[in-house]
């Protein structure tokens, strides 16, 4: 199957969502199908996100911009569901008219999108280094702090931008709680006039999302709905407490952009063929030694947002089958195999065992994480370079045998596999 059969075999509404704990490469896949959608929308979190893609050479690093930008024709959508820094999303727009992509006309970011400030960032900072050794690895960004706000009822929308009476009386509410809760100082009249501006910059691109993709969708336009982070860094479904503070599951995907679940036909599911995790929290499946080191250097594995170095591991089936319970994957986009040649053995987690007795789920306390113990499928490796391989017939048998083994013990198909970074590096079935 070629890639223009793949996208001809997709319905009206697909979700592509990230199936681990971020990083799994949603960028790229979301790119691939922007090909055929005209309309993006990315529903949840805001620049703690990084998707990264490569057309032609050329690296894009999208931290706010739905990935389907590249493509000049397609209206790309910022829900209500993400939280926006302003200037890192200029920035994004900076960078993308440099390498001549522009963006006027076809972004459009909710009106009721909450704003992160700078002050979040360092109540975020403050919050995470207060947590001493349970620190949970926030990128600092400010994405929760911005998020309490909201669910505290007395965050800042893109809309209160734009009346200064309204954007003074809620700073001043927040100037004044930060200043008893952090000691943070903030400078209302300044922050007042520098997002006022901000805003007459923003204008064009403010609108009523909601009602933008009822329109469409009505008049017959196919939506590609695009996820950030991972589904197990779900705040309410995720190893909490170190997750994100929004919901990167099939849930947020419908609360983020306001559109009910009844358009969504394909749910794609991103998966990495190991994993890997950065910051704190439990990973089974981590590989704390030279074999992690090599898959980390093999993978490119740094974080797109922070840097940091991620930590790496076996395939865990165990957390897949989990998340297609949550989420409903009707089918499998496994990345970054290329990564695996070169190895004598891959393994694969396929139960978890806890106190003696086969868990079929995901436990709650993070103490009991650290007791569980893994049983592996062990599987022989591969030595080809897969990364010129455009059929599954193509990859070596050793390769074919570990994707097929992943769909067995998932029951979901994998219908696409990454086989290096470009664009045109992926194999559709």
């Amino acid at each position: 199957m070629n890639v223009d059969q793949y996208l001809a075999s997709l319905g009206k509404g697909v979700v592509v969502l990230g199936s681990q704990w971020g990083d799994e490469g949603k960028g790229k896949l979301v790119d691939v199908i922007a090909k055929n959608y005209k309309v993006i929308a990315r529903a949840t979190g805001g620049a703690n996100a990084g998707h990264t893609i490569v057309v032609d050479g050329v690296k894009h690093v999208f931290h706010l911009m739905p990935s389907g930008i590249l493509y000049p024709e397609n209206k790309c959508i910022i829900g209500n569901g993400c939280v926006i820094h302003i200037q890192t999303l200029f920035d994004e727009i900076k960078k993308l008219n440099e390498t001549g992509i522009n963006v006027e006309g076809r972004l459009f970011v909710s009106e009721r999108a909450h704003v992160v400030f700078d002050f979040h960032k360092d109540i975020d900072g403050w919050q995470e280094e207060s947590k001493g050794d349970k620190k949970v690895g926030t990128t600092k960004r400010g994405i929760g702090p911005c998020y309490t706000d909201k669910m505290s009822r007395i965050g800042i929308r893109i809309a209160d931008m734009g009346i200064e009476s309204v954007l003074r009386s809620k700073l001043e509410i927040l100037a004044e709680r930060n200043k008893r809760c952090f000691d943070i100082e903030i400078d209302v009249d300044a922050l007042v006039a520098e997002y006022t501006s901000l805003f007459d910059a923003l204008r064009p691109y403010v609108t009523d999302t909601r009602q933008m993709l009822w329109d469409l969708i009505e008049s017959g336009e196919k939506v590609l709905y695009e996820g950030a982070n991972g589904s197990f860094l779900d705040v309410d479904h995720g190893t909490y407490p170190f997750v994100t503070s929004s919901s990167p599951t099939i849930g947020g995907i419908i609360t983020g952009t306001g559109c009910n679940a009844s358009g969504l036909t394909n749910v794609i599911a991103i998966v990495k063929a190991y994993t890997t995790r950065v910051g704190a929290g439990p990973f089974p499946t981590e590989l704390l030694d030279d074999l992690g080191d090599h898959i980390r250097e093999q993978g490119h594995e740094f974080g797109s947002t922070t840097g940091r170095p991620r930590r790496c591991g076996w395939f865990d089936a165990v957390i897949l089958k989990a998340g297609i319970k949550l989420n409903g994957f009707t089918e499998i986009n496994l990345t970054k195999l290329d990564v695996l040649q070169g190895l004598d053995t891959i393994k694969i987690a396929n139960k978890y065992v806890l106190d003696g007795a086969e868990i079929k789920y995901l436990p709650m306390q993070e103490d009991d994480f650290d007791r569980v113990e893994v049983e592996y499928v062990e599987m022989p490796g591969f030595e080809e370079d897969i990364t010129s391989a455009r059929s599954f017939e193509e990859l070596p048998q050793a390769a074919q045998s570990y994707v097929l083994k992943i769909e067995e013990l998932l029951g979901v198909p994998v219908r696409s596999i990454g086989v290096g970074p470009g664009r045109d590096q992926m194999i559709f079935r």
